[in-house]
């Protein structure tokens, strides 16, 4: 790689989104463009881009909420057929304060379909709000 290219890494790295901008697209305008049924469009692109930046690894999950903003992600539960996570973080609160209508079913599509790819099982989550500050994302796969 180039010196050129290494400090555009850099500065795309450093390059930071508003958040009021990001929340504005995020829980303000696709709602409204997608209609009553955008918590299912919203969860279908999370799966959508799982497919395009697959992850091997929980601690590479970890690592792109992070990178993506859109939390610190944590396992709280693992079984057989299932694994919850618990997305929580500034980023979280501040929806939940902004929006108390604000959906995590991109995490969602995104969690289930990196699921799904390395179990090798049709995988689902589902979201829900344990406490004002968190969210829980639960994904279980056939048996």
């Amino acid at each position: 790689m180039t010196e050129s290219n290494n400090q555009q890494d850099v500065i795309d790295k450093q390059l930071q989104v508003p958040i009021f901008g990001y929340e504005l697209i995020r829980d303000m305008l696709l709602p409204d463009l997608l209609g009553k049924d955008h918590t299912q469009i919203i969860y279908w692109a999370g799966k959508q881009l799982a497919r395009k930046f697959p992850i091997d690894t929980h601690e590479d999950f970890t690592q792109f909420f992070r990178e993506a903003g859109w939390g610190e992600l944590e396992i709280t539960e693992q079984s057989k057929y299932e694994v919850k996570f618990v997305i929580r973080g500034k980023m979280v609160e501040r929806r939940l304060d902004l929006n108390k209508d604000a959906t995590f079913q991109l995490e969602a599509g995104f969690l289930a379909e990196q699921i799904q790819r390395q179990k090798g099982k049709t995988a689902e989550a589902m979201e829900e709000q344990k406490k004002r500050k968190e969210i829980i994302i639960t994904v279980q796969w056939d048996k």
